[in-house]
């Protein structure tokens, strides 16, 4: 007797997102449909403001005080538009017009029918029907008014202001202002350089009171230490104590202050913005992969700034990685191809190299990699590896996190040395090993890229019995000075490549400045190395290395460089 035939239960299909809700509005005349419900600062769904809705439409509305990423003051008054929502008639429906149009009754002022009334975009929902005017007469007249009494005050010193070229009251006042003030009495003078904490310098007279960094600092950062002090026209911004200003993302008040009023102690006097090139970038600090961007002019860098991503970082970036630039500039960088301390030339080290480790037996090669060296170079590293039967490993490099930003891994690139298959779950397992085999002599030749070892259980001594101690690094270190080959590397801000954070976020990073004396991006010669031992080609370019690389890593199957995009794509790790 057969048996029962059984039937296959198919996994059930995801069940479709509901229809998002849309509302029918006017800007400007234009009719368009927007989401009733958009997310707010915390990424919730709220009713949709006229602000957002304006931004929908391509239509500006200028402001001070509301950023995307803080929660809501609406004081600074400057996004005020003209609007006008459908009449009702007793019956509680829409009056029309003779057309069969629905007839608009504009806001106006109680006390004064014929003057509008505006409504500050930032904080006011739309409604069904409701019409938006900000490029009206009367919305116009209103931001004027607006900026007339913000620049009461202020102090007209824009040619040594360090927000010159980036400040929203230069522009506004440009595109939004009056040619001359009705204003005749004397400003009122507030503080200057005041020293608000170790890395921040406020300047209260330029402050237009839109409090972002009360909010950053409280609803973000969750230090409660800024506030308004004094009445009136003499109100200004201080921290609870003289100095108190210190916590490690201080410097995201720097870059959300529409104006030059609290200005980086690191940046202040340093460069004029409209000279820097912007690179897009990525922080090195910790594996949580902050999106920044380089300001370099003339080969040096002068800045970090947070980019936005909110797959990683938001709009923020913490102060200790911002300040992790000035190393890259250091005069005692290592800059020439050295071989047992005398200077040489890259093609003869190359070949050297490549000579030697033809010739080194299986196994007598051992590989230590930081995980702060690229996703491309660990790739070829580990093809290095493959070919000598080298024991290979990474540096675990451990911290204090934080429940922002920071990420215990100190190592930007954790991930992709595991993916990558040059070190194992437990980063630093194989390097007792290591030490073990140069000690008893099975290990001759050792290939160190980015670490001083001698910090990491592999003391000099042990180093001295090696015939080959091959180093790429970018500063002098105890390592560097004991190797036969040294071979000067980049940081990332002189090289393009990509890392995978801790979330599994792959994302590519480009190069801002040149590299410094004869040093070389890992890969550039990696793949020559490479080339030399395998007979293969190396690709010479970051675009086909990486495209090379995600046929033969699994977990970047499918993936191109062109393809990344400039916030990164997951995978799985």
């Amino acid at each position: 007797m057969s048996a029962p035939a059984t039937t296959e239960t198919k996994p059930a299909a995801p069940a479709a997102p509901p229809p998002v809700e849309k509302i029918k509005i006017k800007v400007d005349g234009r009719e368009l449909e927007v989401p009733k419900l958009m997310p707010d600062w915390q990424g919730k769904l709220q009713p949709t403001t006229m602000l957002q809705a304006c931004q929908l439409a391509a239509q500006e509305v200028p402001h001070y005080c509301y950023h995307p990423k803080l929660p809501i003051a609406g004081n600074c008054r400057m996004c005020l538009v003209e609007f006008g929502t459908p009449m009702m008639g007793p019956d509680r429906k829409p009056v029309l017009n003779e057309d069969g149009s629905t007839k608009i009754a504009k806001s106006v002022l109680p006390y004064e029918p014929t003057t509008p009334r505006g409504a500050i975009a930032c904080a006011t929902p739309i409604s069904p029907g409701m019409e938006i005017y900000p490029s009206s007469p009367a919305t116009k007249q209103m931001r004027e008014a607006v900026l007339e009494s913000l620049l009461i005050n202020h102090p007209l010193d824009c040619p040594i202001c360090d927000q010159a070229g980036e400040c929203k009251l230069q522009e506004y006042s440009v595109e939004h202002g009056q040619a001359q003030s009705s204003f005749v009495e004397a400003k009122v003078h507030k503080p200057k350089a005041v020293d608000l904490g170790p890395r921040i310098v406020l300047d209260d007279e330029r402050c237009i009171l839109c409090t972002r960094c009360i909010r950053f600092t409280k609803d973000i950062a969750g230090d409660d230490a800024l506030g308004i002090v004094n009445r009136g026209s003499y109100n200004t911004i201080a921290a609870w104590k003289p100095g108190a200003f210190d916590n490690n993302y201080t410097l995201n008040t720097v870059d959300i202050c529409p104006v030059g009023a609290l200005t980086s102690k690191d940046f202040r006097f340093q460069m004029r913005v409209w000279f820097l090139k912007e690179t897009k970038s990525l922080c090195t600090s910790c594996g949580t992969g902050c999106n920044t961007v380089i300001g370099s002019r003339e080969e040096k860098v002068y800045r970090y700034e947070p980019r936005q991503n909110d797959a990683v970082n938001s709009t923020w970036m913490c102060d200790s990685g911002r300040l992790n630039y000035k190393w890259i500039n250091r005069e005692d960088r290592l800059k020439d191809v050295l071989v047992s301390g005398q200077k040489s030339a890259w093609a003869t080290v190359i070949k050297e190299i490549s000579e030697k480790l033809v010739k080194a037996p299986q196994g007598s090669v051992a590989i230590v990699a930081s995980a702060r060296q690229t996703t491309e170079e660990l790739y070829l590293l580990k093809k290095l590896a493959t070919k000598l039967g080298a024991l290979t490993d990474s540096v675990p490099r451990e911290g204090e996190g934080d429940k922002l930003l920071v990420n215990a891994d100190q190592n930007p690139n954790s991930n992709g040395a595991r993916l990558t298959g040059i070190a194992f779950t437990e980063m630093g397992i194989n390097l007792p090993k290591i030490a073990d085999g140069i000690r008893a002599g099975r290990i001759k030749t050792l290939i160190v890229f980015g670490e001083d070892v001698t910090q990491c259980g592999i003391a000099a001594d042990v180093l001295a019995k090696l015939d080959t101690l091959i180093v790429s690094d970018i500063l002098p270190n105890e390592t560097t000075k004991k190797a036969h080959y040294l071979l000067p590397g980049c940081p990332h801000a002189e090289k393009r490549g990509t890392f995978v954070n801790v979330k599994g976020r792959l994302q590519k990073f480009m190069k801002a400045v040149e590299p410094k004396g004869d040093a070389r991006p890992e890969w550039e010669f990696l793949h020559e190395l490479v080339e030399n031992l395998t007979g293969k080609n190396g690709y010479s370019s970051i675009e086909g290395l990486f495209d090379q690389m995600a046929k033969d890593v699994p977990a970047f199957e499918g993936l191109e460089w062109g393809k990344l995009g400039d916030t990164g794509v997951t995978v799985k790790i």
